[in-house]
């Protein structure tokens, strides 16, 4: 026993060892970043990653360490330096100093990240949400009651909501950016027309990602141009401290794409965990036998059936486009249904086939 208490105090002594090397490497990768940004170089260095995880692949090998081991410590290490490296980034273009924002619906989550995301940049920020308690921000119950005179106003709201909103501000004509961040456009495009049409320098954002996500690296932003180029470079410039990926397209093709993107990775996922809630059988007794496959998809499916059913509703329902994606998946389980009842093996091996070619275009990038 008092040789097992010895070796657990010499890991302890190791461990936090381990914790000071690492935040004296988290120091020297912040200068590096501040050298970065002095010079104009952007804050990620793919090749640089590259480097820093076949050398630590190398010397964990040389010292009898699993190399995957050494991998992912490498990569968590790196994900923890751009968090920091983007967010010092962000506050250190001061692009926001000096300037206002209203975030309509800032008690929401993304309206929270929003308001966040802003004032971090140096706006001043006030939110708009009448169920929101919070004191980090000045918080208006109705944003209707004061004058709308901010740089930037961000409409961060159900969809129900933001296009009776855009009606609401196209009528009042504010002169600053206006930004909605729906998930879906073909449901306020009148709204969205009204605001163009009145004048008004709109915007229409969908940010693909969520609330808790801390590094942009890997993330997209889609803008939707509206008739006012000035407004998107506006709102393009927003992002341009962190290292989102940006796509631009008109409202129609938004909707067509994200049918597949959101609304039948949704629905393929919904149907997944129904499919287990009605087969009667237990999760704890299939996790007892599950497989890497069934365990990654069940992964998946569990944080779907965590979010707002609400807002999954509206995903599935209002799309003008939705139905084309529900239409693929019915059509393609039925294909296989098909294929699997008439013992068609070379039907199935196309299936595979054509999946794995198209799958690969991805891999390739």
């Amino acid at each position: 026993m008092k040789d097992l208490n010895a070796l657990r105090q010499r890991l302890n002594e190791l461990d936090r060892q381990l914790l000071h090397l690492a935040a004296e490497r988290h120091r020297i990768t912040d200068q590096i970043g501040a050298i970065k940004r002095a010079s104009g170089q952007p804050t990620r260095d793919y090749e640089r990653e590259r480097e820093v995880i076949e050398l630590a692949r190398t010397e964990a090998a040389s010292v009898g360490l699993p190399t995957d081991l050494a991998e992912a410590l490498m990569r968590r290490l790196i994900r923890a330096s751009l968090v920091h490296q983007e967010q010092a980034s962000v506050s250190a273009t001061d692009h926001g100093r000096g300037r206002s924002a209203l975030v309509i619906g800032g008690g929401g989550k993304m309206g929270r990240w929003f308001a966040e995301f802003l004032a971090s940049q140096g706006f001043d920020v006030v939110i708009s949400d009448p169920a929101c308690a919070d004191n980090a921000f000045s918080n208006l119950t109705d944003w209707r009651s004061g004058n709308l005179d901010y740089d930037l106003i961000v409409i961060a709201t159900p969809l129900g909501v933001t296009e009776k909103l855009l009606h609401e501000l196209a009528a009042l004509q504010p002169a600053g950016l206006l930004m909605d961040i729906a998930s879906l456009k073909t449901p306020i495009r009148k709204g969205l027309e009204a605001a163009a049409a009145a004048g008004c320098r709109v915007v229409s954002l969908h940010p693909m990602f969520g609330p808790d996500t801390e590094l942009l690296s890997g993330r997209h932003v889609i803008f939707i141009d509206l008739g006012a180029p000035d407004a998107v470079a506006e709102a393009r410039a927003l992002f341009e401290p962190t290292m989102v990926e940006t796509a631009e397209m008109d409202l129609d093709e938004h909707d067509k794409l994200i049918a597949f993107v959101l609304g039948l990775s949704h629905a393929l996922n919904i149907a997944f965990f129904n499919a287990l809630v009605e087969s009667g059988q237990s999760v704890p007794r299939l996790a007892e036998i599950s497989s890497t496959t069934f365990d990654a998809q069940l992964a998946v499916s569990s944080r779907v059936s965590e979010e707002s059913p609400e807002v999954y509703y509206e995903i599935q329902s209002l799309n003008e486009h939705g139905r084309d994606a529900l239409d693929a998946l019915e059509q393609s389980l039925t294909k296989l249904r098909a294929v699997i009842d008439g013992g068609d093996q070379a039907a199935f091996a196309r299936i595979m086939q054509r999946g794995r070619d198209y799958l690969s275009s991805k891999r390739a990038e």
